[in-house]
């Protein structure tokens, strides 16, 4: 067992982690992860739990971690509403989520994004601090292995106070007896996550403000909810945003490909496509025209691309590609 110092600690004497991802990315498990090995292997004491709504992909989940000296007990069991290091597995969900608060300016941020830590910093709109990018989607894609693997090398790459070691050992007793396999591939991910991030330090500028942590709740109560629970707005989807649910992949649209017959609309769950009404120039009657999907509305399940029977969809990298570019405004 490695014997560490913990570099960090709140008033109440933890050293705290948060993990912000959708569901289907592995943040449940990595936490288990990175728990263990700062109890196990650093001889800490710690705890760690998740929580998430429905149980399904693309649905956000948070994982939070405690590290404390081994000869203090723990008796909490709230979220990390202050992160030292906040690890954020899917950067779209800055856009829907308050990701970011109770983040201080001398706080760790660790992301995966195709981005530099210059424009991270911008997107997330952090006051200041350390942070951390790596490309995971694309590593993961790279070695064939979940990105889960890939942020536990990032993070710890911006610990430093836990052995890395001590990771991949905590890494190997989770996917060695079931995936054995797979585990060469992981540790691979893994050491590929250490190296690979780039990282920059910010002074707090003032440009951001910093965001304070607040308990999320709904508008609607036990005190205010209409009688009988009727719904007093219409339905509509017309404000729906799926980019968060997607885990690094999208249907790539060929229109020179495209024989409009109409598969892609059929399976899509989210009714992603654009059909119209057009003359067809070879036979001078109305027909139904594909022109391609609003990514707005796509989660990424790539049931369109299974379905297609001339490849005019086809599963590509969100990151290589510039989406608004190709994005059909409804």
């Amino acid at each position: 067992m490695q014997k560490s110092s913990i570099p960090k600690k709140n008033q109440f004497g933890f050293y705290e982690i948060r993990l912000e991802s959708i569901g289907g990315l592995g943040a449940n498990v990595a936490g288990k992860i990175i728990a263990e090995a700062g109890v196990v292997g650093m001889g800490f004491n710690g705890s760690n739990f998740a929580s998430y709504g429905s149980e399904k992909k693309g649905t956000p989940v948070s994982s939070f971690i405690r590290y404390c000296d081994e000869d203090q007990p723990i008796r909490i069991n709230s979220p990390v509403t202050e992160p030292h290091l906040l690890g954020v597995f899917h950067e779209n969900l800055a856009a829907r989520i308050p990701i970011t608060a109770g983040v201080k300016p001398d706080a760790t941020v660790v992301i995966n994004t195709d981005k530099d830590p210059q424009k991270a910093r911008e997107y997330l709109r952090l006051a200041g601090g350390k942070i951390f990018t790596v490309d995971a989607i694309k590593i993961a894609y790279e070695e064939k292995v979940r990105m889960n693997v890939v942020m536990i090398g990032a993070i710890t790459r911006a610990m430093e106070f836990v052995d890395k070691e001590v990771m991949k050992e905590a890494i190997s007793e989770t996917f060695g007896k079931k995936y054995q396999k797979q585990l060469e591939a992981n540790l691979r991910g893994f050491e590929a996550g250490y190296s690979q991030v780039e990282v920059m330090e910010f002074d707090e500028d003032g440009r951001f403000p910093v965001i304070s942590f607040k308990e999320v709740q709904g508008d609607w109560g036990y005190e205010n909810a209409p009688i009988g629970g009727v719904i007093v707005e219409a339905g509509s989807s017309i404000l729906k945003n799926n980019q968060t649910s997607r885990q690094g992949k999208i249907p790539l649209f060929h229109l020179d490909r495209c024989i409009h017959c109409g598969m892609c609309e059929t399976t899509c769950p989210d009714y992603c496509f654009s059909f119209v009404e057009k003359e067809d120039s070879k036979t001078g009657k109305n027909q139904m025209f594909n022109e391609g999907l609003d990514y707005q509305f796509c989660k990424g399940c790539l049931r369109c691309v299974d379905v297609c029977p001339v490849e005019a969809l086809t599963e590509e990298l969100e990151a290589e590609h510039e989406i608004d570019k190709i994005t059909i405004k409804l």
